[in-house]
């Protein structure tokens, strides 16, 4: 037995493994560069393979240049130069192919002749309109960066694999839809009456237009359908009632003008705002009173 006063290794005094100040500044160094070091090692192993291996040219000029270029960058194309414009298919694999080779957001799918079919009854201009100005989820030129000419190539090619038989656009060709498609519709402007101007100023002033003449322009349709509207409302394509078809306008004629204006602004159904223009709403009220009174 041991005596009941004598200390033994339980009871007696415990130490820890720092007993001295400079243990005690290593152990605090240790505890840092130990880390430190295994993340750098972590580091070095993980980067290993993207790393330039003995005898590259990654540390040439010509390779530093490459990767501290800016990211944007500006690019001139002469448009009279046809040769340096990227064709159909590469404008298609640059943009369009994101949803067009899937069909996804309603897009028709390359190649599938019966999604291209009714699309392509509305005419080369009516596609290159609504490719250029956007149309349902697709932004204006599919939020691409190309020429109109570009643009009207792809127009093209994606409609030459549903099943058209569309020419190959030329840059003076596609100059002429593209102006019209790109800039807002105006309104007709008068031309002047250079014989009011120069009669005397006691002369009668020159007839008004005749009822016949009234007639015939209210009968004729605005610029706007004939670019925008009749895409979908001359064949009554994706839920768009037919022009001149009184049945499918009888409900619509019975909300008023101003209310059919508004929808057409604001966009209904699969008809985006203002079918996809850039029209004013005096131009879509002249639009719809031009689609109201067909059907009348």
């Amino acid at each position: 037995m041991t005596d009941a006063h004598e200390p033994n290794e339980i009871d007696g005094p415990h130490e820890g493994p720092i007993k001295t100040p400079r243990q005690l500044i290593l152990a605090v160094l240790y505890a840092f560069l130990i880390p430190i070091f295994g993340i750098v090692l972590l580091v070095m192993y993980v980067t290993n393979e993207e790393r330039p291996s003995a005898g590259s040219d990654a540390l040439t000029p010509r390779a530093i240049d490459a990767r501290i270029q800016p990211v944007g960058h500006v690019e001139v194309k002469d448009a009279t130069d046809v040769a340096s414009m990227k064709t159909g298919e590469q404008v298609f694999a640059a943009q369009c192919t994101t949803c067009h080779t899937a069909g996804v957001l309603g897009a028709p799918k390359f190649g599938d002749a019966a999604a291209w079919a009714p699309r392509i009854k509305t005419g080369f201009e009516a596609l290159l309109h609504s490719a250029l100005g956007g149309k349902g989820q697709m932004p204006p030129q599919g939020g691409g960066d190309f020429s109109d000419f570009e643009i009207a190539r792809a127009v093209v090619y994606m409609a030459d694999k549903g099943g058209a038989n569309f020419p190959e656009p030329t840059a003076a060709g596609a100059s002429a839809p593209v102006a019209n498609v790109a800039t807002p519709i105006a309104a007709p402007i008068a031309a002047p009456n250079t014989q009011a101007q120069s009669a005397a100023p006691g002369n009668a002033p020159a007839p008004a237009a005749t009822a016949t003449e009234a007639k015939a322009d209210a009968n004729t349709p605005p610029a706007l359908f004939t670019q925008v509207c009749t895409a979908c409302h001359t064949a009554g394509v994706a839920g768009a009632p037919k022009l001149g078809d009184k049945a499918a306008w009888a409900p619509r004629i019975a909300l008023g003008i101003d209310a059919l204006t508004a929808s057409a602004v604001k966009g209904k159904g699969a008809m985006p705002p203002k079918g996809g223009s850039t029209a004013s709403e005096a131009e879509i009220k002249a639009v719809v009173t031009y689609m109201v009174n067909a059907a009348k």
